[in-house]
């Protein structure tokens, strides 16, 4: 694992721990498993991690290409100029150039949340399926045209490299990981640290915290959000914000990966578990604050979306 300073301390821990607890009982489940080594590599002799850990790497950066599968954590960052301002710093420009000498097709790679943008700018990403922090997607896109990003996942896997979704998708990864050398073992690793299964993190995705400044998206966000209850017309909605349909349904493409009709969907997903959560209305009154005639149209979106 490439770790750095600052690198996200609860997702470099949580890998470590979930592949040691895999080497400490890969025996009972399987005696044929392969010995599953984890080394951590970084710039520096030491590495502090953002929660104030401080790692010694027992390799270097240029062993990395010796490694069966390289995994990039994510660089502790939360906006999208943080991270640029980190992927510029000395050690994460040290990763990137460690990165660029390694073949996919003899070393796989992993990474999580931030640690995404990593093997973007390493270039291995380019016309690959691909999945990072969701309130950073907007960022990542347009640094990143040419990746095919996919929010919804909370683990993407496209041939030789393996990307997860925002912080505790660490987790999901190193499951995702372990699930290559064995199902049973993974499974079992899941049962001793009760980690629950969560294929998708769209229902974590909270759209009004996407950061991007483009003024048609935040008009089309702010039109739908106060006509939830409403039938939706793309139309009737691009003309509403000033603009015409064309222009809308590309910009939130550009924007959000999403067509206008599935950005809908998605804020009428998010209302309806908040009113699950917080109001003791029935489903059926539920559909129809969030535009759907009867309960069974919004079961229908629930069932699609878990």
């Amino acid at each position: 694992m490439a770790v750095n300073n600052g690198s996200f301390g609860s997702g470099v821990a949580s890998i470590i721990d979930i592949i040691r607890v895999a080497e400490a009982v890969r025996e009972q489940i399987d005696q044929t498993i392969p010995s599953i080594e984890l080394h951590l590599a970084g710039p520096s002799p030491s590495v502090t991690l953002s929660t104030e850990m401080t790692l010694h790497p027992s390799c270097g950066l240029s062993d990395l290409s010796e490694c069966d599968l390289v995994i990039v954590p994510a660089l502790g960052t939360l906006t999208g100029e943080t991270t640029r301002e980190c992927l510029k710093g000395p050690g994460a420009q040290t990763i990137r150039s460690a990165l660029e000498r390694i073949d996919p097709a003899t070393t796989r790679l992993a990474a999580a949340c931030t640690g995404v943008f990593a093997l973007a700018e390493a270039g291995h990403l380019g016309g690959r399926r691909a999945t990072t922090s969701w309130f950073l997607g907007a960022d990542f896109r347009r640094w990143y045209p040419d990746v095919i990003v996919d929010l919804d996942e909370m683990v993407v896997t496209d041939g030789p490299i393996v990307t997860a979704g925002a912080a505790f998708a660490h987790i999901d990864l190193a499951l995702s990981i372990l699930r290559t050398v064995s199902s049973d073992l993974a499974r079992h690793v899941a049962q001793l640290l009760v980690i629950d299964e969560r294929p998708s993190q769209a229902t974590f995705i909270a759209y009004d915290h996407v950061q991007h400044d483009d003024q048609v998206v935040i008009d089309f966000e702010r039109y739908v959000r106060v006509s939830l209850d409403q039938p939706f017309d793309v139309s009737v909605a691009a003309s509403s914000i000033g603009t015409s349909r064309r222009t809308l349904e590309r910009r939130v493409s550009d924007v959000l990966g999403l067509t206008p009709l599935g950005f809908v969907q998605r804020l009428r997903l998010e209302r309806a578990r908040y009113l699950r959560a917080t109001s003791n209305l029935t489903t059926e009154d539920i559909a129809l604050r969030v535009g759907y005639a009867n309960a069974e149209s919004l079961r229908s979106l629930i069932r699609r979306n878990n």
